[in-house]
């Protein structure tokens, strides 16, 4: 009877254990999901403007995309992964970072060096956002996985839990 006892005792920290893990990942689940929504909510309105400033800075400026292509040799935008850990599951995190200088910074000192400003600023931003959304939507992906794995089978589940534990106290 004891060791049956111990058993249960067991099998209720090990349920109460996955149900705190369950808990905060749907509770992680349900706060990035609202980010989701509110980035691609701003992501609309960046890529807006930066579509109506790239119209500016070609009607300023003229058509300097051969300046650009020509003075590319690596990219100022970089991307690294890192990882953040949610109840035991690791979750791949992607940050944007700028390395190097800015090669354009003369571009448009002739004319329309204002717009290109602008446009550079909105681009960046633009890309700012991408960074974020696929780092979203990957964590989104990774924790739907984790929570369908930690999610208590029905034989778990309190009901029947308690009536278990009824039926152990009635042959005490």
């Amino acid at each position: 009877m004891t060791i049956m006892k111990a058993r249960l005792k067991g099998a209720q920290t090990g349920r109460n254990l996955l149900k705190k893990k369950s808990d905060a990942l749907s509770m992680r689940f349900r706060q990035i999901l609202r980010k989701i929504i509110e980035t691609k909510t701003k992501m609309g309105e960046v890529m807006r403007e930066a579509a109506f400033s790239l119209a500016e800075a070609k009607f300023a400026a003229g058509d300097f995309s051969t300046t650009v292509i020509q003075n590319v040799n690596k990219a100022q935008v970089k991307v690294r992964a890192k990882k953040d850990n949610v109840a035991g599951v690791t979750l791949p995190v992607f940050e944007h970072y700028q390395e190097g200088g800015d090669s354009y910074e003369l571009t448009g000192l002739a004319r329309g060096g204002e717009q290109l400003s602008r446009l550079k600023r909105n681009y960046a931003r633009a890309v700012e956002l991408l960074v974020e959304l696929a780092s979203l939507q990957v964590s989104s992906q990774y924790r739907s996985i984790a929570l369908s794995l930690t999610s208590l089978p029905s034989w778990m589940k309190e009901s029947e839990r308690s009536s278990t534990g009824e039926l152990l106290q009635l042959h005490h």
